[in-house]
């Protein structure tokens, strides 16, 4: 157990919490860049409808306390748990929020969750070196990477097929008008789903701290003022928006139809929903990427800007080791005070 003054204690949990809400600001595109891209709610519209069912989430979990199991892996399956010092909180939170306002200055929709795993990768390598990493998490974890995003496009593919056979004796109008509601539904699902895997990852961060820190003894488990306070912050993020990253995500990619949209997002949603009940933090970011692909090379292969979506991909790979290093540095930096 390491002794932690609860005033700091108090500080790092605030610094935690600013993490969720970065993450809520950063990520507020991919909950939302389907529907302002297709004009289907206004920008303000919106954020307020996606921060909603970010926070929604909470409610879900009470219903569901399995669906809590990314926390678990965030808490005790990356690095182990009894190298966990407030040091290493503190660096694997400077590193993740370093690289966040990076990528969100340069409208890069890189992932908010692999830049908290690389900063907790990172500052726990520097404490405890290779052997206090966990391998099988880790591994889990990286496998997500290349996994959700091509699950979610194949899915967005797959629903556009079955949805344009299910709609087929409609005329344009009606299919559109169907597309209309269907869309606004896959994008609630997708936002509740978002908050549910996102939020988890800063409830891992604090849950863990408490424990090392002797303030909570026990099973690992969340405390519900943690995640009513996680929900909270990361629902605020939303509502402030990332407009540049939700440029890139709705229209830079591919122009979105309604029924793209429907299916880039319900896609999405399933991809996260699963990912959750496993216990993956996935980046909500990668998949609904790779099914805003999808939904475009199921109308034509052309229809995706590549080049775009290349500069997304580089991004990806670099998030993980870019965030540990900054990680690392931030931890050894504290080792000075």
């Amino acid at each position: 157990m390491h002794e932690l003054a609860f005033p700091l204690l108090v500080g790092l949990i605030l610094v935690a919490l600013a993490f969720d809400y970065l993450n809520g600001l950063h990520d507020a595109a991919n909950s939302i860049a389907t529907v302002v891209a297709t004009r289907l709610l206004s920008p303000v519209q919106a954020v307020v409808f996606a921060a909603f069912f970010n926070f929604a989430a909470y409610f879900l979990t009470l219903a569901v306390p399995s669906l809590h199991a990314v926390a678990e892996t965030i808490g005790k399956g990356l690095i182990a748990q009894e190298v966990v010092t407030p040091a290493v909180i503190f660096g694997a939170l400077g590193g993740a929020m370093t690289w966040n306002v990076i990528t969100w200055l340069k409208g890069i929709p890189s992932s908010s969750s692999h830049a908290l795993v690389g900063g907790l990768i990172g500052a726990g390598v520097a404490h405890a070196g290779l052997s206090g990493v966990k391998w099988a998490g880790l591994n889990k974890t990286l496998i997500a990477i290349v996994l959700s995003p091509t699950i979610g496009m194949f899915l967005a593919m797959l629903v556009m097929l079955l949805s344009s056979w299910a709609l087929r004796r409609r005329t344009a109008n009606q299919a559109e008008r169907s597309f209309r509601v269907l869309h606004l539904m896959s994008s609630a699902a997708y936002s509740l789903s978002h908050g549910l895997n996102d939020a988890q990852k800063t409830m891992g961060i604090i849950t863990v701290l408490l424990y090392s820190t002797g303030y909570l003894t026990g099973p690992f488990e969340v405390p519900h003022w943690v995640a009513i306070s996680c929900y909270v912050a990361i629902g605020l993020g939303t509502m402030t928006g990332g407009w540049r990253i939700i440029e890139t995500m709705g229209s830079r990619i591919t122009r979105l139809s309604q029924h793209q949209g429907f299916s880039a997002s319900l896609a999405g949603s399933i991809v996260l929903f699963g990912a959750s009940t496993l216990g993956i933090p996935v980046s909500t970011t990668h998949t609904i990427t790779g099914s805003i692909i999808g939904a475009g090379v199921a109308r034509r292969a052309s229809a995706v800007r590549w080049g775009v979506a290349k500069n997304v991909v580089v991004a990806w790979v670099i998030t993980i080791p870019a965030s540990a290093a900054v990680g690392a540095l931030v931890y050894s930096l504290t080792l000075l005070f």
